[in-house]
């Protein structure tokens, strides 16, 4: 690769259109939910996974039931994206109501 290339290529990543959003946690075995909020919700998964496989995860409810049940019990859901202009300058708080929403509609704990 060379350096014009490299600088093209860190650009285009530099500029990608990055999903943010809210998505909920479901474990199969116990039906229980838990609903997050990321800025990037094509790298949430990854970041969740390794932090529950590493036993490291903030939540303890989340965490003691990753130990029980395991990996396999585990899906993950986008339940909705949010709109790069709203959040430009609002993103906290519109990140904060829409996942107390869902968190009411799936009667599930926040993460």
């Amino acid at each position: 690769m060379t350096p014009d290339q490299r600088r093209a290529a860190i650009a285009a990543y530099k500029d990608r259109k990055t999903p943010a959003g809210i998505f909920a946690v479901t474990c199969a075995a116990t039906g229980q939910r838990w609903v997050g909020c990321a800025p990037d919700l094509d790298k949430i998964q990854n970041r969740l996974w390794f932090t529950l496989r590493q036993g490291g995860h903030r939540r303890g409810g989340l965490q003691a039931a990753w130990a029980a049940h395991g990996e396999g019990a585990f899906s993950l859901e986008v339940l909705e994206t949010l709109d790069d202009e709203t959040l430009a300058y609002l993103r906290d708080r519109v990140f904060a109501e829409r996942q107390a929403h869902w968190c009411r509609v799936h009667q599930a704990e926040a993460i």
